[in-house]
């Protein structure tokens, strides 16, 4: 199976780096980050990743404009979104998910498990 890529988008410079870093000795992923959300739709655009894991809590245009940013472009409307947020609250996951993201992880999440949540949100691990 050929080795994935993934956007992490996310203002948190240590969260990027512990995603980055769980997702490269786990699974040999290769690992995009971006710090915005203009930053990370470019990176989208750009590189078409196999996944976005986007914070929704972000200054200036938080991750649920850049959720619906990703899927007005043609160019990343494909690409699966899988949330992060620190709300554990049902509902808003629903809501999240009403407005097109694949799955919601809470944080802070197990950097040993991260690749395998993505993987069983994404239904990768059936292959």
């Amino acid at each position: 199976m050929s080795e994935k890529c993934i956007l992490v988008i996310d203002d948190e410079a240590d969260i990027r780096e512990i995603a980055k870093m769980s997702l490269q000795i786990t699974k040999n992923w290769e690992v995009l980050t971006a710090a915005s959300s203009n930053e990370g739709v470019a990176i989208a655009e750009a590189k078409q990743p196999d996944a976005i894991l986007l914070d929704v809590m972000m200054p200036g245009v938080d991750g649920l404009a850049t959720l619906q940013n990703l899927g007005k472009n043609p160019a990343t409307q494909n690409i699966p979104v899988i949330l992060l947020t620190a709300t554990v609250k049902v509902v808003t996951q629903r809501q999240y998910v009403q407005l097109g993201a694949k799955a919601v992880l809470i944080k802070p999440f197990d950097p040993g498990l991260l690749a395998s949540q993505i993987e069983k949100a994404l239904g990768w691990d059936a292959k």
